[in-house]
């Protein structure tokens, strides 16, 4: 129901919760589960929702979202603090805090429709934090540490309205970036609750470190780290004067916020990034939707689909530090024409060795860094641990090519097994990094494998075996070992993270538990990791008594720093051998 509703700002939630009884707080989950499967419908900007036969709902959310307590109301005798209420705010979508007029705040989907990504650095330096700000980033991370001390189970709506609070106190307070952190961990937790398919644990533990490293590092920062940790409040466009452009692939989007769209990519003559986007509240049939719908460019009668193929002249270009086109009045677009994957000047992104692009996605914040574009031979299918992937080769490099997503309403996952059945072939693809001590890569878009000239996004078109050249069944294949092996166990420490994630600070607090994966860190010579795992068990298992003796409640802030070390130290040590894995050999 959640992609029905309108998105409720995060200071409202918040607000609706916090006013409930202690009673009511211990039957929110409850209701929220079965508030879930009630009708929705829509009259303007008026979202009514039937309780019973008795009892209604009325959400009032001018252009989508509602951004005040009194926008919910409830027919019921216990309104305003009954539980419906802040059931259906907290079924909602969390509003862009950037949605509120008086926000300023851009911490998910902007109003053009592309998620925002990470905020960019602002335009002006503090010396040091307030006094406000650092009393924020300490509720912030108070609220990051009960998530890891419950885990998934735990971090119910409860949980999550005082971390949507820390969030408003945190936009409050001026920094953007922690306030988007702590949306995208509701969020995330959210999506893992509720078993959406776009839920992934390791997106999760990377919004438990995001959040839980900027609060950790804000309060003693200063100078340029702090602007960086403050994040800026929107992304602004700055004139790019005329651009010729060419379509590169358009990729579908579903985010486990309640988002979805196209986004097309398309590349300057000069080989910048630049995307068009089209991304609102909606489910896996509006991504599918939104690229057939018209980009919003000046007067062209373009598709998404159709940019992705053709070229765009521009002038009066404004642009966002995320490569994002703006689509103001003073802009002009006509179509013009496009360029093959093996015409100039596209045909330049190829062009660069393996190694040297992925350095620039580990290291690089330009638009589009992290997109590598290679020319691979397909080796055939392997089962391996977390799913199945497709073996290709290089150069001397093996890669191991996934879906970048997994939902079935998007084409990602059946293309990639037709193309495991053509061994042998040859395809130039486009594809995202994926950080791992093994060379990876999310396939986007490829070469049709029957007519290179010929180009597939494999988020929405559907290869037929009818159209493929014929090929012997490949073989499974095994995950290759030497280049292809993971040098480094760094899966423990991984799994160690994602597991205090999904199951809580209890989980870890066998006594032992982590004793077999610390020794074979040591074995591995990764002594620190086997000492930030002992670590994480101690502070998992430490509890202090009272002055007759008796155990107090386990402490969360020393378990999350414990457990904020041990995700920072992986995060480095999986940057330095993903760049060292993209190596050619010597």
């Amino acid at each position: 129901m959640s992609h029905h509703l309108p998105a409720v700002a995060p200071a409202v939630t918040a607000e609706i919760v916090g006013a409930l009884s202690p009673r009511l707080r211990k039957r929110l989950d409850a209701a929220i589960t079965k508030i879930a499967d009630r009708p929705v419908t829509r009259d303007g900007d008026t979202v009514r929702i039937a309780v019973d036969d008795e009892t209604g709902l009325e959400l009032h959310a001018p252009a989508g979202v509602v951004t005040t307590a009194d926008a919910i109301r409830c027919g019921c005798l216990l309104a305003p603090g009954c539980l419906h209420r802040a059931a259906i705010a907290s079924a909602a979508p969390v509003a862009d805090p950037a949605a509120s007029p008086s926000s300023d705040v851009d911490a998910g989907p902007a109003p053009s429709g592309e998620d925002a990504g990470p905020p960019e650095p602002p335009q002006t330096e503090e010396t040091a934090a307030t006094p406000e700000q650092r009393a924020a980033a300490g509720h912030l991370w108070a609220a990051g540490a009960a998530v890891l001390d419950t885990g998934i189970e735990g971090a119910g709506a409860v949980l999550q309205s005082e971390l949507l609070r820390a969030a408003h106190t945190a936009k409050l307070g001026g920094l953007p970036r922690p306030a988007a952190a702590a949306v995208s961990l509701v969020t995330a937790l959210r999506s893992a609750r509720s078993a959406d398919p776009a839920h992934r644990l390791a997106d999760l533990t990377a919004a438990v470190r995001e959040l839980l490293g900027t609060a950790h590092r804000l309060p003693d920062a200063t100078g340029p780290e702090l602007a960086a940790l403050r994040g800026t409040a929107r992304q602004t466009y700055v004139p790019d004067g005329s651009l010729r452009l060419y379509g590169l692939f358009t990729e579908p989007l579903i985010t486990a916020g309640g988002y979805a769209g196209a986004i097309t990519w398309t590349a300057a003559a000069d080989g910048r990034l630049h995307t068009v986007s089209d991304v609102a509240p909606g489910g896996p049939g509006r991504a599918t939707a939104a690229a057939g719908r018209t980009v919003r460019l000046g007067d062209t009668a373009l598709t998404h689909r159709q940019l992705s193929h053709a070229g765009l002249a521009l002038s009066g270009a404004t642009v966002s530090p995320t490569g994002r086109l703006g689509a103001g009045a003073g802009c002009k677009a006509v179509q013009a024409s496009g360029a093959a994957w093996t015409d100039e000047p596209i045909a330049a992104l190829w062009a660069p060795p393996a190694a040297v692009q992925a350095a620039r996605a580990l290291h690089s914040e330009a638009p589009g860094a992290d997109l590598l574009f290679l020319d691979v031979t397909l080796m055939g299918p392997a089962r391996e641990t977390g799913g199945d992937c497709l073996l290709a080769m290089c150069d001397d490099l093996t890669l191991r090519l996934t879906a970048a997503h997994d939902h079935p309403a998007l084409a990602y996952r059946d293309n990639l097994r037709m193309l495991a059945a053509l061994p042998g072939t040859r395809l130039r693809v486009v594809g995202r990094l994926v950080p791992d001590s093994r060379p990876t890569l999310q396939l986007l878009a490829a070469a049709h494998p029957a007519d290179p000239a010929r180009r597939v996004d494999l988020g929405l078109d559907r290869l037929q075996r009818a159209d493929l050249p014929s090929a012997p069944p490949p073989p499974v294949a095994q995950v290759p070992t030497g280049r292809g092996a993971d040098p480094a166990p760094l899966h423990l420490v991984r799994r160690r993270l994602e597991q205090a994630v999904a199951a809580g600070r209890p989980f870890l607090a066998v006594p032992g538990s982590l004793s077999a994966d610390a020794g074979q860190l040591r074995r591995s010579a990764l002594p620190t990791a086997a000492d930030l795992l002992a670590e994480l068990q101690r502070t998992a298992t430490r509890r202090a008594r009272d002055p007759f003796g008796r155990l107090l409640p386990a402490d969360p802030t020393d378990f999350a720093r414990a457990w904020l070390g041990a995700a920072l130290y992986a995060e480095a040590a999986e940057t330095s051998l993903c760049a060292a894995a993209w190596q050619p050999d010597p």
